[in-house]
């Protein structure tokens, strides 16, 4: 049986997720990012059970056709931001399509109707926060994460930055106090 998941972005909420599971004595499949494969059906007592448990690290259980799309667009954008070092031979959109077999133009205006942003806008929102991670993390210079997040130059990084932040990536560096926003927040 598959179930799928909300803002599972990380191995901390698939480790969550698999300790829940073993918790309730359901076998996964797999368990992976958004979605879960189980051996049996899991009832619908069992999902209320997980699901209370899930919430509380801000996962949650998504029962509704719109929401399990969203949720793989998300895990797309994800894939691509998160774990995706070497640049893609197509843009964003025919890599979505070709993923999520849609049209982009159906994804596009699906997500932008459920969500109230564009892909792109929530595309750049997750891009700049990684930016943000590998700044404070300090394991890779401007240059190396423009092109380790698919920008064309660390120029257009930087405007990016500066125009979604409000600072530039060397003065972001430089402030301790600000925090990044988990991507169930944006």
């Amino acid at each position: 049986m598959k179930m799928y998941v909300k803002n599972m972005a990380c191995q901390s909420c698939v480790a969550f997720v698999k300790e829940a599971l073993d918790e309730m004595d359901i076998v996964p499949v797999k368990v992976g990012l958004g979605e879960i494969e189980t051996k049996k059906d899991v009832t619908d007592e069992e999902k209320r059970e997980l699901n209370k448990k899930i919430k509380k690290v801000g996962l949650e259980l998504l029962e509704k056709k719109q929401g399990v799309i969203i949720e793989k667009i998300r895990k797309v954008m994800v894939d691509y931001v998160y774990h995706s070092d070497e640049k893609p031979n197509v843009n964003f959109s025919t890599l979505l399509s070709d993923k999520l077999n849609h049209s982009y133009t159906y994804l596009s205006n699906f997500f932008s109707e459920v969500e109230a942003t564009t892909i792109e806008q929530y595309l750049i929102s997750l891009k700049i926060e990684r930016v943000k991670e590998m700044i404070i993390l300090e394991e890779f210079n401007l240059s190396e994460i423009a092109f380790k997040l698919h920008y064309s130059s660390a120029a257009h990084l930087s405007n990016q930055f500066k125009k979604v932040t409000g600072l530039s990536p060397s003065h972001f560096k430089k402030l301790k106090e600000k925090r990044r926003i988990a991507i169930q927040d944006l």
